[in-house]
C-alpha cells in the first residue's frame, strides 16, 4: 500500500471504526485512542497491507485493540463507582426508540453485540464479520440470529415501550 492509499483509507474508514468502537465501549476517549493505535499499526505494516483488503484489515486490528482495552479495564475496578451505583437509584425515562435499541444492544453478549453492530449498523457481510472477529461464518450467523431474537422479544414487550 502506498502512502496515498493509506491516506485514502484513513479518510474512508476512520469514522466507521470510531463508531464501531464507540458503540461497544461507550467511551469516546478510549475509542479515539483505539482508532489512532489502529492506524498507527497499519502505517507500521504499510508494505504488508493489500489496499483492496485494507478495510477488513483495519477493522480486524481495531476489534482486537478493543478486546485488549476491555480486558485491561476488567483488571481494575473503581471502588467509588461501585459504591455510587449501589446506593443510587435511577428512574427509567423513555427517550425514544433509538435510545431503547441502543440500551438493548448494550445488554447483548460481547460477541452478539459486535456481530450485530458490524452487520446492521456498519453493513458488513457475514464473511467480512468472520474475518474481523475471528469467528466462523456459522458463529457469526448464530450470534446475529440470537441478538435479533433478543431484541425482537424485548421490543415486542409492551412494558418496554411505555
Amino acid at each position: 500500500m502506498t502512502s496515498d492509499q493509506y491516506n485514502q483509507c484513513v479518510k474512508e474508514y476512520a469514522d466507521g471504526v470510531f463508531r464501531f468502537i464507540l458503540k461497544n465501549l461507550r467511551d469516546s476517549d478510549e475509542a479515539k485512542n483505539i482508532v489512532q493505535n489502529t492506524f498507527e499499526k497499519v502505517w507500521i505494516r504499510l508494505d504488508d497491507v493489500i489496499f483492496e483488503k485494507a478495510k477488513s484489515y483495519i477493522f480486524t486490528i481495531a476489534y482486537r485493540e478493543m478486546i485488549d482495552a476491555i480486558r485491561a479495564k476488567k483488571k481494575f475496578t473503581d471502588m467509588e463507582t461501585i459504591n455510587e451505583n449501589k446506593y443510587t437509584t435511577t428512574a427509567v425515562n423513555y427517550t425514544g426508540i433509538k435510545a431503547l435499541v441502543d440500551k438493548l444492544v448494550n445488554k447483548l453478549s460481547e460477541n452478539q453485540r459486535t456481530a450485530i453492530i458490524l452487520r446492521d449498523y456498519e453493513g458488513y457481510d457475514y464473511k467480512a464479520i468472520s474475518e474481523i472477529t475471528g469467528m466462523t461464518e456459522a458463529q457469526v450467523k448464530i450470534n446475529i440470529f440470537r441478538a435479533r431474537q433478543f431484541l425482537k422479544e424485548c421490543i415486542g414487550k409492551m412494558e418496554v415501550l411505555i
